[in-house]
């Protein structure tokens, strides 16, 4: 038990890591898409300005640095795992995981020049100034896993006085370096059958086609409780599992390099697997449901679960952040979460029957707009013929599984002055410290609290003795769930607002 603890504990920290690069190529591609699509012959040819003097020098220059973080998507990960997974002086883990992965790329190239095997049939690039081979992401996740394990375990090391000034934080980089070198020059060797299964295990799912797709969408939604969806998403987006094209591998990677070179249509074998999917579950499926939610609610609940469900919608249909919906009905009701993960499975499915090409990584208004109808042929409209029938299906099973079994979802029995994010002036601070005390608090307190971290809408908690934890306390901070992996880790789920709500309790806990 204590073992399978270990993996999942593991593996939620990773997912949590790889959200950062990850957004961050969300947040670059809205402007790369953006300027993409104001590059594009046919909007140039009816508005002619778009091409002229320094208009067109600003899109062109956005359209390029924007760009440029798509190619960086390796160290990206090598930097952010490293940071993620490290429990303590997260700064100098990151600094290793750079240093780590550079080893890594110059000890492949020398075992590349050296002429001791042959290794012809691997892919040589030029990554960072090196010629070196060309793992792609993988590359990058070796090296923040690898750079996390030496720091966890050797940042604190001390050595005799003569050589004290090696010890610590500065034995890590050094450690780092020496064992990325080993790791560097066998990589190579090892690289080539293992990038020939993953090739074949991309081609499989490819070759799957439809079914594919929806098995690929069922799974996402399926391991949203587990927050494991984040390293299935990070899988396709940056790795050959999601399709190789011009010798860049990952759907995403595939569709932001690519989106201003070739036709759209060139695409659409890759955007499947990316946001369009998700759009009708997402801005048509969800808001049914919350309609649904609303209507079957007890008198009492109608206005606290209506301002619920507007903030839920709100988030889904703009942003593409679902779990504040999902989790208001996944342990209340989890046949309807079930119901949910197959008509993701569905979204994704039909959307790629259709041959809609809409890319990026959100899925809501503004992805549909800047990857969508800004993109000539990327058929957008199908999303509004398709996107209404989602909404008509979500409120009826909703609505009709709600009313048999007498169910309503559950809200904080307090008002939502408490929560964070709203407000301003010395009197917020006083309520966002009560809030932290108060999850603190649920949290079993300070002395139950090993580590406080947090994704775009859960607080990761790290605990002593999960028995101390009072999900009734939290709940009543605006906690719209809990997922617990481990016996050790606690997952609350606030939503969007919980960037804010994590920094108030990391504070709250200094003091």
């Amino acid at each position: 038990m204590g073992k399978q603890n270990k993996i999942m504990d593991f593996f939620s920290a990773l997912g949590r890591s790889l959200l950062m690069p990850i957004a961050a190529l969300a947040a670059c591609g809205i402007f790369l898409g953006l300027s993409s699509a104001l590059m594009k012959a046919q909007v140039q040819a009816a508005a002619p300005f778009l091409a002229e003097g320094i208009i067109f020098f600003v899109i062109s220059t956005i359209n390029k640095v924007s760009g440029v973080v798509f190619t960086l998507v390796p160290v990206l990960f090598a930097i952010s795992i490293s940071f993620g997974l490290a429990k303590e002086e997260k700064e100098i883990a990151a600094f290793a995981g750079f240093l780590g992965y550079y080893t890594f790329l110059v000890a492949s190239a020398c075992m590349i020049n050296s002429g001791f095997v042959e290794l012809g049939a691997l892919k040589i690039s030029s990554i960072l100034g090196v010629e070196t081979v060309d793992m792609g992401a993988v590359a990058g996740m070796i090296a923040g896993v690898v750079t996390a394990i030496l720091h966890n375990r050797y940042h604190k090391i001390t050595f005799p006085v003569a050589i004290a000034f090696y010890g610590g934080k500065r034995f890590v980089s050094l450690a780092v370096i020496m064992t990325m070198a080993l790791v560097g020059l066998v990589a190579p060797i090892v690289w080539n059958p293992i990038s020939m299964a993953i090739n074949g295990l991309g081609g499989a799912i490819s070759a799957a086609g439809l079914v594919g797709v929806f098995g690929y969408g069922f799974l996402e939604r399926l391991l949203i409780p587990t927050g494991l969806h984040h390293v299935l998403n990070g899988i396709f987006r940056t790795t050959a599992i999601g399709g190789v094209y011009e010798g860049v591998e990952g759907c995403l990677n595939i569709f932001l390099q690519f989106i201003d070179q070739v036709d759209i249509a060139q695409l659409r074998p890759y955007t499947v697997f990316l946001g369009q999917g998700k759009m009708p579950m997402m801005m048509f499926g969800l808001p049914g449901a919350a309609l649904a939610i609303y209507r079957t609610a007890p008198e009492e609940k109608k206005q606290k679960v209506k301002a619920l469900m507007i903030a839920g919608v709100a988030a889904s249909v703009v942003s593409g952040i679902t779990e504040p919906m999902e989790f208001s009905f996944m342990f209340v009701a989890p046949v309807l979460f079930l119901f949910h993960a197959v008509m993701g499975g569905l979204s994704f499915m039909l959307m790629a029957a259709f041959k809609v090409a809409i890319g990026n990584t959100g899925g809501g208004l503004i992805d549909y707009f800047i990857w969508g109808v800004f993109q000539p042929g990327s058929n957008w409209y199908w999303l509004l013929v398709v996107g209404p029938f989602f909404t008509v299906i979500y409120y009826y099973v909703f609505k009709t599984y709600l009313t048999k079994k007498n169910l309503s979802i559950e809200v904080s029995e307090e008002d939502d002055d408490d929560s964070a994010g709203s407000g301003s002036g010395a009197d917020l601070d006083e309520k966002q410290r009560m809030q932290a005390a108060r999850i603190i608090e649920g949290l079993g307190g300070l002395e139950n609290i090993a580590a406080v971290n947090n994704c775009l809408t859960r607080l990761r908690v790290d605990v002593k003795d999960m028995a101390l934890v009072q999900e009734d306390i939290l709940k009543k901070t605006g906690a719209m769930g809990f997922v617990k992996p481990s016996d050790t880790h606690i997952q609350v789920i606030y939503g969007p607002k919980v960037e804010r709500i994590a920094a108030n309790v990391r504070e709250v806990m200094r003091y």
